[in-house]
């Protein structure tokens, strides 16, 4: 089954874009990267896969379960990690932890000791003294204290620091060997390369790649770094252009005619290496998606 299935789900705010025509399928188990840079619509997504804004137009299922008809019983089985968690001013940690778990008619006690636990989290304080990294902490326990089997994670490392980090993908791990399916947003790319299999790259609302994080991850691009005088000219297939003493560009063009343009010219020093992932994703980015 899948987990999450979408069929050109669409979402308008007027004349602001939102998401458009996403076609996304995430299989039930896996640990699935959502990746863009902030405002390209991640959060969008999100907040209409669980019924929380309504879709303009195209369909969505979440477990199985309709998102417009079926929105509560969606919400029972997941596990919702907001990029930025609000609580009710003056409660203390353990009360908030206690609430979320009666909204569910649940006795969350046990597991909500051992992640606090695990995340040092302190729960006779009261929120309005904790510090964001500290907010976001709660923000995990309520959402994972129930042990639900689909996990959405919107920016869940903002705030903590690297140590906790650590520590919150070793529980994630965890839940997902035991078959949680787990749908991370993010936009940092070294947190999708090392706990999820697949993802899909959104940008300016619209899905514009999917596949195995290996696959996202091989490009035929090249970096490649020349020092002396070079006149590129038009030659295509150059971005991420940096000069100055030494000239510096992603390559994905016909090698023979950069090795021409090169011959012409000065060249005291050259490279050609590998980009790395964040390199290849900025290409997937392009410019935009800067809109909220």
């Amino acid at each position: 089954m899948e987990a999450i299935k979408t069929t050109e789900l669409t979402k308008n705010y007027g004349k602001a874009r939102g998401i458009i025509g996403l076609n996304l399928c995430v299989e039930e188990g896996e640990c699935f990267g959502f990746i863009g840079p902030n405002g390209a619509g991640k959060s969008t997504t999100i907040r209409t896969l669980l019924g929380l804004i309504s879709p303009s137009s195209g369909t969505a299922s979440v477990l199985g379960k309709d998102i417009v008809a079926e929105k509560t019983a969606i919400l029972k089985e997941t596990g919702y990690l907001p990029s930025e968690a609000v609580f009710y001013a003056g409660m203390k940690v353990k009360d908030i932890l206690k609430l979320s778990a009666d909204l569910r008619g649940m006795d969350c006690s046990r597991e909500a000791d051992i992640l606090c636990e695990r995340l040092q989290l302190d729960t006779s304080r009261k929120v309005d003294e904790l510090s964001f990294g500290n907010r976001k902490k709660v923000a995990i326990v309520c959402a994972l204290q129930s042990k639900p089997s689909l996990l959405i994670l919107d920016e869940p490392t903002g705030g903590l620091d690297p140590l906790m980090q650590r520590e919150f993908f070793e529980i994630i791990r965890e839940r997902n060997s035991r078959g949680a399916t787990v749908f991370l947003s993010s936009h940092i790319l070294t947190e999708v390369q090392h706990n999820c299999s697949r993802a899909a790259v959104i940008r300016e609302g619209r899905i514009i790649a999917c596949d195995s994080v290996d696959a996202l991850g091989n490009s035929n691009a090249k970096r490649i770094s020349v020092t002396g005088q070079v006149d590129l000219g038009d030659l295509k297939g150059i971005r991420d252009l940096k000069e100055g003493s030494t000239t510096s560009f992603l390559f994905s063009g016909d090698m023979n005619l950069l090795l021409k343009k090169l011959a012409r010219g000065n060249v005291s020093d050259l490279s050609v290496s590998e980009p790395d992932l964040e390199e290849i994703f900025l290409h997937y980015y392009g410019k935009g998606g800067d809109e909220s």
